[in-house]
């Protein structure tokens, strides 16, 4: 039993869970995946890239795709953030977003981006089709205009401080764990499908 705080010494019935998986590493890479991916568009921080990294271990996401001068696997300062879930996601760098784009269209995965514009929608009132593909921008910059003018659909988070966009990383978990609630709400339209 463990004390909760503010529960003034009264035991309670749950145990955190500080533990990994338990299951074998090969056993966990054959379970199913969720059929959405994360299109990285020339993010500067590799602390952000491992913590997206880390989001995407969370929501068993199909995989990351890298872009441009966006850190990707080897590079020494993604696990710092990624802690150690490196191994765990299916990668692939692209030497531009647009190669990215040209390469989930080829396999009819329809690509989306994060970005605040004129014609965004808010991620709350969309229907997330499967399979999916979210590109997140540049801390500074954001998503390029050139893969902008490429997506299907412009979504975003809004916004209620002086500043006009949260953290990379943060925006990214919070669009991935909207997207899998959706999809949880309606399994029956979109199941995980098995690594390739």
């Amino acid at each position: 039993m463990k004390l909760r705080p503010g529960n003034y010494g009264k035991e309670t019935s749950f145990e955190v869970r500080t533990f990994d998986a338990e299951m074998p590493v090969d056993e966990f890479a054959r379970l199913p995946r969720h059929p959405l991916y994360l299109v990285l568009d020339n993010l500067r921080s590799a602390f952000n890239v491992g913590a997206i990294f880390r989001t995407a271990d969370a929501g068993r996401l199909q995989g990351i795709y890298t872009c441009g001068y966006t850190a990707h696997p080897p590079h020494p300062k993604l696990d710092k953030t990624a802690l150690g879930t490196l191994p765990y996601i299916e990668t692939r760098h692209f030497a531009t977003t647009l190669q990215a784009i040209e390469h989930l269209r080829a396999r009819q995965v329809q690509v989306w981006a994060l970005e605040t514009t004129s014609q965004s929608r808010c991620y709350t009132e969309l229907n997330y089709p499967c399979p999916l593909a979210l590109i997140v921008g540049n801390e500074a910059l954001g998503v390029s205009r050139d893969a902008l003018e490429c997506c299907d659909e412009l979504v975003e988070i809004p916004m209620y401080g002086y500043k006009n966009s949260l953290n990379v990383a943060a925006a990214s978990a919070v669009l991935v764990f909207e997207v899998l609630r959706q999809w949880q709400a309606v399994s029956h339209t979109c199941q995980p499908t098995a690594p390739s």
